[in-house]
């Protein structure tokens, strides 16, 4: 697999510095110049080269309807009048979570699970929703528990890798989104981006990827075909498990314009720091990425030769089911294992709490080290059967890895399968 620093962005317009002259286009650009420079040119005031966190909620105008900023570079040529409409710093972190994702657009969020919200609204009371069965616990909580009931809006959760099903899953009249998670949290199943691209485009509905597990710099699902990419910026986009968000990418600027109505009617704004935070986040992550990379395919390894461990789930082992497809449509393998303790669920609680390197949490996608057990923790709120039928049983660990030096997790994973007993289990 090619090395994604050498991948380019092709849709980030030309750079204006704050004298005057044009600097050219970023689109023959690596990733690493594009996170750290895209939507973040220096302040045409002071030339400060980090954007400002503009705490302002409101904005003079030069008279009524007329705004200042019209012509700024962070101002979407719109200028600003009332922060949960626009506001700098928001701005800023928006352009450059677009040009990373490849897209024209993005709409920032104070949650992943808000940013969900947003694309629900772009739905009417009666249609319908394909989504892929094994898909985040909040995720399916809010589709099975608030939408439905609420808005009368009906889920057909399929396996995106059985073809026939996912045609048959669609209903003529009344199929308007379709959404996919790969790979998909906690199995780590990866599904084909471009053939359910083409499959929601001949049934005419909107596609959604949910990119959060392997992020811009690992898989670009905008050129695949979707319509949307959505992430949860609290993992990888923040990276450091210290900021909460969410981000809607588009090349649509009719879904565009809709998303950006729906920020600035719900409100669920990310805060001018936490937009900060986030931006300050992307400029490492390709570092990130690459690190927490290495040291995940090497600990699959590990944990696949293991005697305490009944299966290991990692796109990048040629033992994955869709091992081929990751390595067509993905940059990378990511940063997520996904693997069974041989036993039963004392052997997994003992694995778990035995752990000193990994920490004992939910989320995931930042520098530290992170394990839980979905069925107990993340993934609590899927139903039991349905849990079953996914193989999210009591012996299924997650393990987020991050850039801990890699003998110090291994160590630690072997010291708590151990200490579980698994290996004679």
């Amino acid at each position: 697999m090619d090395s994604p620093f050498i991948r380019t962005c092709p849709v980030y317009p030309p750079r204006q510095m704050s004298h005057g002259k044009k600097k050219e286009a970023y689109s023959d650009r690596g990733f690493g110049t594009i996170a750290i420079h895209a939507g973040q040119e220096p302040d045409p005031g002071t030339g400060a080269v980090v954007p400002a966190i503009s705490l302002a909620t409101t904005f003079s105008q030069v008279s009524p309807g007329v705004k200042h900023g019209t012509d700024l570079p962070n101002s979407f040529g719109k200028g600003f009048e009332y922060s949960r409409t626009g506001n700098p710093t928001r701005g800023a972190f928006e352009r450059a979570m677009a040009a990373v994702e490849h897209g024209q657009f993005a709409v920032s969020f104070a949650s992943g699970l808000a940013a969900t919200s947003a694309i629900v609204h772009l739905l009417e009371t009666g249609q319908h929703v394909v989504i892929v069965d094994d898909v985040y616990g909040g995720t399916q909580r809010y589709f099975r528990m608030v939408v439905k009931p609420t808005y009368d809006i009906d889920f057909t959760f399929v396996d995106f890798n059985d073809p026939s099903a996912l045609d048959a899953a669609f209903q003529p009249g009344r199929t308007r989104l379709v959404w996919l998670e790969t790979p998909t949290n906690p199995t780590l199943k990866v599904s084909d981006v471009a053939a359910t691209a083409a499959l929601a485009k001949k049934h005419g509905a909107l596609f959604v990827a949910d990119n959060t597990f392997l992020s811009p710099y690992f898989q670009n699902p905008l050129d695949l075909g979707a319509d949307m990419v959505v992430h949860s910026v609290t993992k990888y986009i923040g990276g450091h498990s210290d900021v909460v968000g969410g981000v809607v990418v588009t090349n649509l600027p009719e879904v565009h314009e809709k998303l950006r109505f729906i920020q600035n009617s719900v409100g669920a704004v990310p805060s001018p720091f936490d937009a900060y935070m986030a931006l300050r986040g992307l400029k490492t992550l390709h570092v990130r990425m690459e690190a927490a990379a290495r040291n995940a395919l090497a600990i699959a390894r590990h944990l696949e030769q293991h005697a305490g461990v009944a299966r290991v789930l990692y796109p990048g082992l040629p033992s994955h089911p869709q091992y081929a497809l990751a390595q067509k449509q993905q940059h990378g393998s990511g940063a997520m294992i996904t693997f069974y303790v041989r036993g039963a669920l004392h052997n997994a609680r003992r694995f778990l709490e035995t752990l000193q390197v990994f920490i004992l949490a939910e989320s995931l996608g930042a520098v530290e080290s992170l394990a839980e057990s979905p069925a107990i923790m993340t993934h609590a709120s899927v139903p039991a059967e349905v849990r079953r039928t996914l193989g999210i049983d009591d012996t299924l660990v997650r393990l987020s890895v991050g850039i801990e030096s890699l003998p110090d997790l291994i160590e630690d994973l072997d010291r708590a399968l151990e200490a579980a007993g698994a290996a004679t289990a």
